[in-house]
């Protein structure tokens, strides 16, 4: 008796989801949403051309090197990459010695312990060792980025749909919005007057609401301060 009771309690819930179902799908369809800024001026990542893409693509040691001195110099200020070790970077073709120097004059150092008397401490970091987050925690990431989290750079290009394509876009696609159109020649700021980047925030075309809180990182082909350098990417 208790199954029977359950089985038709169950194809009542059942019945009143569907009813539900229906429900909302007819309101969807006779007043649809209206369209929002991002999904009418949102750029899909061009193709960057990269010769590392595709079955046969290879990459080049000295520009892998170069976009590592761009994440030292620049980008770890603020993103970290908490899934990969310093000894990696003999895959980008640094000798054993370059990378316990590079590990050893890192200006993030370790956490640690201070054995003497049990306190939290850091120490200079070793080969072994995975790449120092740039902060803390997530609440002192925030409260350094006007409360943007800065992401982790360790798997980017897997994490964003259109992956390296993805980062070169974005990187490169920052616009003005004053005047700026789709392809449809429809003009963001007149069709959403309330679309207006905020204060403290940057219009990209290529973020997935429009305004990222990371500045343009170029400025006259040369990196920007590392200070510039935030965001929720």
């Amino acid at each position: 008796m208790v199954r029977i009771i359950g089985f038709f309690v169950g194809l009542g819930f059942i019945g009143v989801l569907l009813l539900s179902l229906i429900s909302n799908g007819i309101d969807y369809f006779s007043s649809p949403p209206e369209p929002t800024a991002a999904e009418e001026f949102h750029k899909e990542p061009r193709d960057a051309n990269l010769v590392s893409a595709g079955v046969t693509g290879h990459f080049d040691r000295q520009q892998l090197q170069r976009g590592f001195q761009v994440y030292k110099e620049v980008c770890s200020a603020c993103h970290s990459l908490k899934y990969v070790s310093f000894y990696q970077l003999t895959d980008l073709g640094y000798s054993e010695a370059e990378v316990k120097a590079i590990a050893n004059q890192w200006a993030t150092e370790v956490p640690s312990v201070n054995p003497d008397t049990g306190e939290p401490a850091t120490r200079k970091a070793l080969a072994s060792d995975r790449f120092p987050a740039p902060f803390a925690n997530e609440t002192a990431a925030r409260a350094a980025n006007n409360n943007a989290l800065p992401p982790d750079l360790s798997l980017i290009t897997e994490a964003r749909e259109g992956g390296a394509n993805y980062v070169y876009s974005l990187i490169t696609g920052y616009a003005d919005q004053a005047g700026y159109k789709n392809e449809h020649g429809e003009e963001l700021l007149k069709k959403f007057p309330d679309a207006a980047t905020p204060t403290g925030l940057y219009f990209n075309p290529y973020f997935a609401n429009l305004n990222i809180a990371m500045p343009p990182p170029l400025v006259n082909d040369a990196i920007a301060p590392a200070s510039r350098c935030c965001c929720s990417c």
